[in-house]
């Protein structure tokens, strides 16, 4: 019932209040159900921080040892599933002191010496984030390499180009993928560039002013991996930007993934009909024999859809925060964790699946045929013959219209059609009215010529392979 009481609440801060906490309040406030997920981190803070003590004479070497053994028994009874969480304890901090206490005595309670719970779970989130991010890393790079791998197989397959989804020029498919890994790129720089901020340690801001105690920072920040300490105790504890700012990387990779996942779906469509995916990232229909479903890139489609949700809620959350600590910070967690799951298992779906992706080169190149693709090519043909661009453009929409009536194609017409537009069309104007000859022509950097896509590849590659 709410109005029961609980004992053990009361036990972390009972100096100051006359009754228990509301038993519902406890549960409503706790977080160790969620927060658990950084128990490892948790312990490996106090671990650094112990040690510390120590070194600046707050703790005996003696006191150390037994924190230090005491905290690695937490952590595999953690890891072995043996640990009793407690939502009493409130949080994943006083679950681990409160057990590690229980293990070697009071001396446990002197582990909490010139820190706070503000800067231990800043800590533990950016020490949490910096190992996911490098995970993340590992699996976008996998993806760019099966995208790279795929292109190399692919760079003199004609494919068309779309613009408002009507066929503009012809590609390759190489080339398209390219630009996949492109975007991908990018990603992981935002990546890099995000963990690179996050890598301070707010390890002894403690609850907003610093402490008393001698205490090391730089010690405790080398220990942990970190570059070094924060610069201001205040900001150390108040702000979640490096969250923010991964939510942010997260959703615009998702973003990028879904609009792969578009392609991906439309491609594999009976009216398009560019590419089959393998049956093991597929599914039926309950009633439709004949359906293969690509429900992988549909399903990365919607988990977009999370990520952004979680930026928006982490932006939300801190907007109206005055500094430092609100009890609010609470609601970063989850959203946060959301966030990391769901990229790391979108990208490694799609980095098992895209190399496996079957292209259907006949049906893309009949695709290509159709919408008149090499239009572009007739207008600068034409300007190369001294025409100006706006009056080729008006000689080669009337030729295409000429087309449209007739149901041909600009390749089918005769020399003397093409000449009723326009005089000084010659016989060599069919060496751009091809598909190929379109694409060898643009033949510079970021060009769909197959050599600038062969170019493309080894330079990701080498990068890569770094």
């Amino acid at each position: 019932m709410s109005d029961e009481k609980s004992k053990v609440g009361q036990e972390l801060w009972g100096g100051r209040f006359s009754e228990p906490t509301d038993r519902f309040v406890q549960r409503f406030t706790a977080s160790e159900a969620f927060d658990r997920e950084l128990a490892s981190y948790d312990i490996a803070g106090s671990r650094a921080h112990a040690s510390m003590l120590e070194a600046v004479g707050v703790l005996t070497a003696a006191e150390n040892t037994a924190i230090q053994e005491g905290l690695a028994r937490v952590l595999a009874e953690i890891e072995a599933g043996a640990f009793q969480w407690s939502v009493e304890r409130e949080d994943v901090h006083m679950n681990i002191e409160a057990r590690l206490t229980e293990l070697i005595g009071d001396v446990g309670k002197k582990l909490h010496t010139g820190r706070s719970r503000n800067d231990q779970v800043a800590t533990d989130m950016r020490l949490y984030l910096r190992t996911e991010i490098d995970i993340i890393c590992g699996q976008l790079a996998r993806l760019q390499s099966g995208i790279v791998g795929l292109a190399a197989q692919h760079t003199e397959t004609v494919m068309p180009g779309f613009t408002h989804l009507q066929v503009a020029q012809p590609v390759t498919f190489g080339h398209h993928l390219m630009a996949w890994y492109e975007m991908l790129d990018r990603d992981h720089g935002r990546l890099l560039d995000c963990r690179q901020r996050l890598n301070q340690s707010p390890l002894g801001a403690a609850a907003l002013a610093g402490t008393t105690f001698p205490i090391d920072r730089e010690q405790t920040a080398i220990a942990l991996g970190f570059t070094g300490p924060t610069n201001n105790s205040l900001d150390s504890v108040a702000d979640r930007d490096f969250a923010i700012e991964f939510c942010a990387a997260a959703a615009l990779i998702l973003n990028h993934l879904s609009r792969m996942s578009e392609e991906l779906i439309l491609w594999t469509s009976a009216q398009f009909g560019f590419i089959s995916l393998p049956d093991r990232f597929c599914t039926g229909s309950s009633i439709m024999p004949q359906k293969k479903n690509p429900d992988v890139p549909e399903l990365v489609r919607g988990k977009s859809g999370r990520t952004t949700g979680n930026l928006v809620a982490l932006l939300t959350l801190m907007k109206a925060q005055p500094l430092a600590y609100n009890k609010d910070n609470q609601e970063d967690k989850e959203a946060l964790f959301d966030s990391v799951n769901t990229l790391n298992d979108c990208l490694k779906a799609f980095a098992d699946m895209v190399p496996a992706i079957e292209a259907h080169s006949a049906a893309m190149r009949n695709a290509a045929l159709k919408g008149f693709a090499t239009a572009t090519d007739l207008a600068d043909y034409l300007v190369r013959a001294g025409v100006a661009f706006r009056d080729a453009h008006e000689v080669v929409g009337k030729a295409v219209a000429h087309c449209i009536d007739a149901e041909c194609d600009l390749a089918d017409c005769s020399l003397e059609t093409l000449k009723t537009f326009h005089a000084g069309i010659e016989h060599d104007v069919y060496q751009v009215l091809t598909l190929e000859g379109s694409i060898a022509a643009r033949d510079h950097i970021g060009g769909t010529a197959p050599n600038q896509v062969r170019a493309a590849i080894a330079l990701a590659q080498t990068k890569l392979n770094r």
